[in-house]
């Protein structure tokens, strides 16, 4: 999947999304590479040395020593949630929209029958494409998520996690509403990881970002209420787990934050994905839904 020359991404605009997608890449590269790493994401570090850009200037921008933390705490998050879902299902399908540089598909190792899709808008994509190749078990769809087409690529004949980490944020609540209920319509078993920002994020976004977050949400329980085929399972805190972080100050200020409502801004998140949202304790659902415990399909599906 993973091409081996050196690549020139000069052309990326500083400020563009592209360039915030290079700029996390970064950060989880600087994990990687220091001492004591929390997400250990040798692949981020194996990309940021094949691609030619002005690291020098990314790393003075974004201060990697504050802010590789954040980042590196909330992918560990989820990818912990999504190895657990796999050691369950080793025969998944793995949707990851709004996947930018994201390295989750190689980090993991995922077991060579899950069938692995990531999803980005097509310039996006474009640049991962000059990183990676498509395999049997490993494909890149170029397309933004609110589009209607790309869905129907993504075969449902199996258990099935989709991953959305910092996108939901990026979309209006209507928008939030017709995704989900696209995913839980077409998937009808497996599970719902992703991120949510409080209601205060849109506010801060419009003094600080120009208004790039529009969506945020208080209680997360509330998508039960907006959609049926979805069941909380559980969140954390994005700043949860500060006790791996090795330098003692740093670690403090994060614990002293999680301990705030700046603990509650950004949080992880796990629903169930069902027919009527009654996953069982081991992702399957049960007699009322289509898949078995085994992950098979009903007969009358």
């Amino acid at each position: 999947m993973t091409r081996a020359e050196k690549v020139d991404f000069g052309a990326v605009r500083w400020g563009s999304v592209e360039w915030t997608n290079l700029v996390t890449l970064y950060l989880r590269a600087c994990d990687s590479r220091s001492p004591q790493p929390i997400l250990g994401d040798s692949a981020a570090a194996d990309a940021v040395d094949r691609i030619d850009y002005d690291w020098a200037r990314v790393h003075r921008s974004v201060r990697p020593g504050l802010n590789q933390w954040l980042v590196a705490l909330r992918a560990s998050r989820l990818d912990d949630w999504s190895a657990d879902f796999l050691s369950r299902h080793p025969d998944a399908t793995v949707l990851h929209l709004g996947c930018g540089m994201d390295t989750r598909a190689f980090r993991l190792r995922p077991p060579p029958e899950v069938r692995w899709f990531d999803v980005d808008q097509p310039e996006v994509i474009a640049l991962r494409r000059r990183l990676y190749d498509n395999s049997d078990g490993y494909r890149m769809i170029g397309s933004s998520v609110t589009d209607t087409a790309w869905l129907t690529e993504i075969p449902a004949d199996r258990p099935t996690m989709v991953i959305a980490e910092g996108l939901l944020m990026y979309l209006r609540e209507p928008q939030v509403r017709t995704l989900l209920e696209r995913l839980t319509v077409r998937f009808t078993g497996g599970e719902l990881l992703f991120d949510t920002v409080s209601p205060l994020g849109p506010r801060l976004s419009k003094i600080f970002t120009k208004g790039i977050i529009t969506w945020g949400i208080a209680d997360v329980r509330e998508l039960e209420r907006w959609n049926p085929r979805l069941r909380f399972l559980e969140e954390a805190s994005a700043l949860a787990g500060s006790e791996r972080i090795p330098t003692a100050p740093l670690r403090l200020l994060y614990r002293l934050l999680c301990a705030t409502p700046a603990g509650k801004y950004d949080v992880s998140n796990r629903f169930a994905l069902g027919a009527d949202g009654s996953l069982g304790a081991d992702g399957s659902l049960g007699a009322d839904g289509s898949l078995g415990a085994d992950g098979s399909l009903g007969a009358d599906e």
